[in-house]
């Protein structure tokens, strides 16, 4: 216990700890009020079934966007070398190829879209309105699909040249234009579901321009130049990909778990649908603030194994920690005793608001669950064990299926709680892991092929 109070007492890693979490939270938070707009624009819509068309044809985009989201890893922990080396030209390069893979991934994924929003929504059984305007919604939404890859690229690359300023400006710009856009678009000009997807089109966009013109400004601090015959040879491409590889298994599976939530929730009803995409949405406010502190615990974390240095290692996941646990509890409380507002400020369709009050307990729930999947997510990343994390979210989602199987008979309530115990199972798999590799003492024995994917997004 006394080195528990002397670690969470040592002032200067409290520093440490916010100087990277508070600007990483800003920007993270940033991105759920979207949604939460989002959802208040075109929740004020007459219809249910339009504030359903945008929670289906949002999830479909996020699974796609959301499983190339090791773009940024990957770009951060490549460029942070280089930067750390003072190599112009290798920080030029791993630029150029995020960029070019980002532009890959985006064509490919774009051609996969249309059969599989087809084989998507076809699952889901939706009404014929509610099909129809998601499909339109999603389609529009591909039109931003390749700016939104480039910008995890430039998110990342900058992050790795230690710019925390870069990323904050390109995620406001790119969140507040979609806010602007948003009420211009649906409230003004009554262009309806359509108007919410052009608005997060052009915003991403407009990011992508942001961050491309501050990639330029920061390449003048580093002198060199791109070795194009370097990038016509596949074994430059390698290690890029092979350390992404782990982390998109891990995400993959973190979505299909998502959209999951979203397929048995259309089967349903378009209010259940609706009121679960409310509910989400908190769920998400409470991620990304948790995840600007577990940013800061790759960067600490990552930093102390490369140091050897236990001690700075455990400061670090303890006061890291502790922020965490406060947040998640902050959070809880809120969602339990204003829950109601939070729902009302997201729409005024009354069967949607009945329907999402009485799931609010679930909501509260979930940030006291979920606390140590996000801490522990940051240290296996800094520590580059992405392995790890991927066996854990694997088994995580394995465990959960069968018991949401058993819950289906008891309709929204059997799916929350099988949510529930599927954020419980992943914190409890990866805090097994770390036992394990704790008792073994293999935190420091890192393999060379991870020390070159050190990633820290």
């Amino acid at each position: 216990m006394s080195a528990l109070l002397d670690a969470w007492q040592h002032a200067p890693t409290h520093k440490r700890v916010w100087a990277l979490a508070a600007p990483m939270i800003l920007s993270n938070l940033s991105v759920p009020l979207v949604a939460l707009v989002d959802s208040a624009v075109v929740g004020h819509l007459p219809h249910a079934h339009q504030l359903a068309a945008v929670a289906i044809g949002g999830s479909l985009y996020t699974l796609l966007s959301w499983a190339v989201g090791f773009l940024r890893m990957g770009t951060t922990g490549f460029a942070a070398q280089a930067a750390g080396r003072g190599d112009g030209s290798a920080l030029r390069q791993v630029l150029l190829q995020g960029l070019l893979l980002g532009g890959l991934l985006a064509m490919l994924l774009i051609l996969l879209a249309l059969p599989f929003s087809a084989a998507a929504l076809s699952l889901m059984q939706p009404s014929a309105e509610l099909e129809a305007l998601a499909r339109s919604y999603f389609q529009i939404r591909l039109l931003g699909l390749p700016a939104a890859l480039a910008t995890y690229a430039l998110i990342g690359w900058l992050l790795g040249t230690q710019n925390a300023r870069g990323p904050l400006a390109i995620l406001l710009t790119t969140n507040l234009l979609n806010v602007a856009l948003d009420l211009l678009f649906v409230l003004g000009l009554h262009w309806g579901v359509a108007g919410a997807a052009w608005a997060s089109v052009i915003a991403e966009w407009s990011g992508a321009l942001l961050g491309l013109y501050l990639a330029r400004q920061a390449l003048r601090a580093y002198a060199g130049q791109i070795d194009w015959p370097a990038l016509r040879r596949w074994l430059n491409w390698r290690p890029l990909l092979a350390v992404n590889r782990d982390i998109f298994i891990r995400t993959l599976a973190l979505q299909l778990v998502f959209f999951l939530i979203t397929v048995q929730g259309s089967r349903l009803g378009d209010a259940t649908v609706a009121a679960n995409a409310l509910l989400l949405n908190g769920l998400l406010l409470t991620a990304h603030a948790l995840d600007g502190l577990a940013h800061a615990v790759e960067a600490l974390c990552g930093h102390a194994l490369g140091a050897r240095d236990r001690q700075s290692l455990r400061r670090s996941l303890i006061v890291a920690g502790g922020w965490s646990l406060l947040a998640s509890l902050g959070f809880a409380l809120f969602f339990l005793f204003a829950g109601h507002w939070f729902i009302a400020l997201q729409t005024d369709i009354a069967p949607v608001r009945a329907l999402a009050r009485v799931y609010l307990p679930y909501l509260a729930l979930l940030p006291l669950l979920a606390v140590g999947s996000y801490l522990l997510d940051g240290l296996f990343i800094g520590a580059t064990r992405a392995r790890e994390m991927r066996n854990a979210m694997l088994l995580a989602v394995a465990l959960s299926l069968p018991l949401a199987w058993l819950l289906q008979a008891f309709g929204n309530h059997g799916l929350w709680l099988a949510f529930l115990g599927f954020m419980l199972l992943r914190s409890l798999c990866l805090g097994t892991y770390a036992y394990q590799l704790t008792r073994a003492d293999l935190w420091f024995g890192l393999r060379p092929a991870q020390g070159a994917a050190h990633a820290q997004p």
